[in-house]
């Protein structure tokens, strides 16, 4: 059983849970066991020391009786009376005598006086006789007294009785030992060990009696040196092999010295019962663990293995074996789990299958898409090779398919698709060679012929262009569509599917470009494609180290010579190319979209000229191209607007120049925006006009300000009478709208006079200046002297 695996994860995930309760419980039951344990101890000893004060009190009482007995006898009494030496032997004697029959240690009588008479033991006598004396006033009072006295670090309990006949003629005092026989006696009473003790004056610790081993006494010793005041609870200390809970009293104090006993419980006879509940519970943990083993490695087993035969099963399908058996007897949540997955392999076969068609076939004409057109082209290019053959690929794209969706709607376009690849196919059906037409998408198709060498593919793409030459019927409409084809072959112009469909583009477009029908391949073509990819990437490059300069060319008033204008033009210093002329890149911008950031760049530039000129005392009209793609923004208006703001210059400064056509590709946006520009202050000028297609209705209602008739008129019309007929029509219409006309091209004195006679009211052209850097422009202004001033 992998570790990894569902299997070990459902035993181990058991067998924690398990373990973990079984931890649980225990800790819970080893502290309760323990609490408790430490409770009923406390209790033991709180108790001993109750019954050891009481078998004190009983000892002493033994003591008192005793010492009555003697007090009472009358031979003692008449011995006492009497002051003769041979009486002395007799009170000792009867000292003693009684002393043993109660296991006194030491008997003495004291006087009235407060002197001792005899005593069995002088020493003890002479250690006893300072709390003696202390404790005969009470005695008298209370007709007896006993305590604890201290000789020689030995405890000792000492009684005290008055001697009356009836007055008091002396005192009996009688000591107990408190001794081992005391120790094993409270031991045997309550089973609590006991150990009687002493401690000096000077805090050292003497056993004096134990029931304990002497090891453990010494053990106890050890921990009790430094030990300063008595602790008031409870507390553990160490012996040979346990651990007891002991409790110290102190019974008695003498002159400085302390007699205490120490009660203790050993711990573990205290728990041996709980240990032998935890060795059960143990014992059952155990069991449990093993038997949830069992249990879970089977209850992983049952769940695991179905999981696993699926999970096989799931590999099978991932290789694409839909024909799997899938058991799904079971009744429970893993029968339904097969179940759903045979519902999910009936399902995925269905929709691969129908995924399969939709990536290799197209859906509307049922022909080869493009990703199984290229299998088909790679095949064949192998095929080729293999007989050191060739093969040719034709792309088509159909001409005006766009407007016929635009004007006809797409429902129809997908008609004429499918009328299209059905002429296709019919064209192409009876060759000797088989052919394979595909839809590449949109409105561009492919034909393969395999085996087929330049010129038979040059004579296919012929034949289908005849094909599509006869107007197609749809709808009772009659649609006429041509196409450009592009010619690419293996081993000519590409070694795999991909550098065919490529190439065979590249000629496709080339043949639209040309409008020539069909095209084949050329490196020329594509050189100039790559050009066309590499120059937007120059272009953006070109901004950003700022290799656009700003040139202007002056606009004059013809009657007077005044210069009131310039015309803003952008060159392009390129660090390799050198000057690249407008021309090579603004048809490419303006393709790209790329215009639009040429207008801002010119925009930016003439306003930072526009304003150093006023600064100057030299105030311009600057005159800005737009293109198509500028008019499509309808934020141009805001764009400038922070452009004038931002270079503090009046949009009356400013003429913006929009060509006819670039009106007519949307005339209603296209008028949106300039009507918001003219609100702004901007003049409006048509430029090239006469040249384009546009409608005057549209001219009318734009808010222009200006005409620029195109140089193509202006060029020669003093030797064209034709031009100079078109240039005065222009300029009268221009007139009688209201408008200011501008001529282009200006390259001679007689075109200037020819025009001021017109009554044209500004020109450009080279006559006057050609374009110039605009950091020139001021000089050249204060120099500039008009022709005809000059005279």
């Amino acid at each position: 059983m992998r570790f990894r695996s569902l299997e070990s994860r459902i035993v181990t995930l058991f067998l924690v849970l398990l373990i973990v309760v079984q931890l649980v419980g225990l800790l819970v039951i080893q502290r309760g066991i323990d609490s408790n344990a430490r409770t009923s101890i406390a209790s033991e000893l709180v108790n001993g020391s109750k019954v050891f004060a009481r078998l004190m009190d009983q000892n002493a009482q033994n003591l008192r009786n005793g010492a009555r007995l003697l007090s009472r006898d009358a031979g003692f009494l008449a011995a006492i009376g009497n002051t003769d030496p041979d009486d002395r032997a007799t009170i000792e004697s009867a000292l003693a005598n009684h002393g043993r029959r109660i296991k006194a240690s030491m008997t003495m009588l004291v006087s009235p006086e407060r002197k001792v008479v005899a005593s069995t033991s002088d020493a003890q006598a002479a250690g006893l006789e300072h709390m003696v004396m202390s404790m005969l006033e009470k005695a008298e009072q209370a007709d007896g007294a006993n305590g604890i006295a201290i000789v020689e670090r030995l405890p000792y309990q000492i009684v005290v009785v008055p001697v009356k006949a009836p007055l008091t003629i002396g005192f009996v005092v009688m000591t107990f030992p408190l001794d081992e026989r005391l120790a094993r006696d409270m031991q045997e009473t309550t089973s609590l060990q006991t150990l009687l003790l002493t401690r000096d004056s000077k805090g050292n610790w003497l056993p004096v009696a134990s029931s304990l081993a002497p090891s453990a006494v010494g053990s106890i010793m050890a921990q009790l040196q430094g030990m300063g005041r008595l602790p008031s609870d409870a507390f553990d200390v160490d012996i040979t092999s346990d651990k007891l809970s002991v409790r110290m009293t102190p019974i008695g104090e003498d002159d400085g010295q302390v007699a205490v006993v120490m009660l203790g419980r050993s711990i573990n006879e205290a728990t041996a019962e709980y240990a032998r509940l935890e060795r059960w519970l143990l014992g059952l943990t155990a069991a449990g663990i093993v038997v949830c083993v069992v249990a879970s490695v089977l209850t992983a087993k049952r769940i695991a293995q179905p999981l696993r035969q699926l999970a096989d099963t799931a590999k099978k399908l991932e290789q694409g074996d839909y024909k799997v058996n899938i058991e799904s007897s079971r009744a429970d949540e893993i029968g339904e789990l097969a179940h759903a997955f045979g519902s999910m392999r009936d399902g995925i076969a269905k929709r691969e299958q129908e995924v399969r068609r939709l990536a290799y076939w197209d859906p509307l004409t049922n022909l080869p898409n493009r990703a199984q057109f290229l299998l088909l082209l790679n095949d064949a290019i192998a095929d080729a090779r293999k007989r050191a053959g060739s093969a040719y690929v034709l792309m088509m794209d159909l001409d005006r398919f766009k407007h016929v969706n635009d004007v006809m709607g797409h429902s129809f376009g997908d008609a004429l698709l499918k009328q299209v690849a059905g002429r296709l196919l019919q064209k192409l059906a009876n060759r000797r060679h088989p052919a394979q037409v595909a839809r590449l998408g949109g409105d561009e198709f492919a034909v393969l012929l395999p085996g087929s060498d330049l010129d038979q593919a040059v004579v296919v793409a012929s034949e289908i262009l005849q094909a599509l030459e006869s107007p197609l019927s749809l709808d009772e409409q009659m649609v006429d569509i041509g196409a450009g084809i592009g010619i690419a072959g293996f081993p000519d112009h590409g070694m795999d599917g991909e550098e065919l469909l490529s190439k065979s583009e590249v000629a496709m477009y080339a043949a639209k470009q040309r409008n020539e029908g069909a095209v084949v391949y050329e490196d020329a073509i594509d050189k100039g494609s790559q050009q066309s990819l590499s120059l937007l990437t120059e272009l953006r490059q070109a901004v950003e180290n700022n290799e656009f300069r700003l040139f202007v060319q002056p606009k004059v008033t013809l009657a007077t010579g005044r210069v009131v204008g310039v015309e803003a033009l952008v060159r392009w210093q390129h660090p390799v190319r050198g000057n690249v002329f407008p021309d090579q890149f603004i048809p490419f911008a303006e393709q790209t979209g790329f215009i639009r950031v040429l207008t801002h760049w010119v925009l930016e530039r003439s306003a930072e000229l526009c304003h150093a000129l006023a600064q100057r005392g030299i105030h311009l009209k600057v005159s800005v191209n737009l293109s198509t793609r500028d008019l499509l923004d309808q934020e141009l208006p805001f764009k400038f607007g922070e452009i004038f703001m931002r270079h503090h210059v009046s949009p009356g400064a400013f003429c913006l120049e929009i060509t006819e056509s670039a009106i007519m590709d949307d005339p209603v946006r296209a008028q949106q925006t300039l009507e918001r520009l003219h609100g702004m202050g901007c003049d409006l000028s048509i430029d090239d006009f006469g040249t384009g297609y546009s409608s005057l209705a549209y001219l009318k209602r734009l808010p222009v300000d200006e005409l620029k008739i195109d140089k193509s008129f202006v060029l020669n019309m003093a030797n064209d009478v034709g031009d100079a007929k078109i240039v005065r029509s222009t300029i009268d219409l221009g007139h009688n709208m209201g408008l200011r006309v501008v001529a282009e091209g200006i390259e001679s004195e007689a075109a200037w006079h020819i025009l001021a006679e017109m009554g044209c009211d500004q020109g450009q052209g080279y006559f006057m200046s050609r374009p110039m850097p605009a950091d020139q422009l001021a000089s050249w202004v204060e120099t500039w002297r008009a022709p005809a001033l000059a005279e």
